[in-house]
């Protein structure tokens, strides 16, 4: 599906107003049109695979974008003091949960972090506002599969002195992620499984 550029009309502007529940099966639909595709695949961890979800084609997204901003500040703690996430897939997330949280009152600063420490400047692995340590954050991911990229920003951001104990998903591929998250002491939680996905993709006709 192409995204259309044309003004928007106002049942197009749902993800501004709507409720939470209406969100998340707006959001859930976004995903089947633009993101969930079949057919044979490599993923990044090198498993290969019969399906693939790219994540970024809803979170760059203006109404996805929106709409995951609001339901993932719905689903933090309130004594989170931040959002972070591995680069690239998680950029456009932590900063839409971001801007979402300064217009709802709540202002939550969005870390990114690095594959490779920056090459110049600082040298640094984390970009963002320098926070207290032990200041409480939660990474964010688009899709989890093994759980090893979400767990390489837990690695980095401890390493930086802060506390994460949580990682929360868009879409959860169910292939050994939450578990691997419950072996190591990390909290998990996801937006929608696969299952969601593929199911409502059948009903939509595809």
């Amino acid at each position: 599906m192409t995204y259309s550029t044309e003004t928007l009309t106002q049942s197009d502007i749902w993800a501004a107003s709507a409720d939470i529940a209406t969100l998340r099966q707006n959001l859930l639909d976004l995903f089947c049109e633009l993101a969930y595709q079949e057919g044979d695949f490599v993923l990044s961890s090198g498993q290969p695979s019969s399906y693939y979800i790219n994540g970024k084609q809803v979170t760059l997204h203006p109404q996805g974008a929106l709409a995951i901003g609001r339901i993932l500040l719905s689903l933090l703690a309130s004594d989170t003091q931040a959002v972070a996430g591995l680069t690239l897939g998680a950029d456009p997330i932590v900063t839409a949960v971001s801007v979402v949280s300064a217009y709802e009152n709540q202002p939550i600063p969005a870390l990114i972090i690095r594959k490779e420490a920056k090459g110049h400047g600082t040298k640094a692995y984390i970009e963002g506002p320098n926070l207290a340590e032990g200041a409480k954050v939660v990474v964010l991911e688009d899709v989890v599969t093994t759980g090893q990229s979400a767990m390489k920003a837990v690695e980095r951001l401890r390493a930086a002195g802060y506390v994460v104990d949580e990682v929360i998903s868009l879409v959860d591929r169910q292939q050994g992620g939450a578990e691997f998250y419950q072996s190591v002491g990390l909290r998990f939680e996801a937006v929608f499984t696969i299952k969601d996905i593929q199911e409502r993709y059948r009903e939509l006709g595809n």
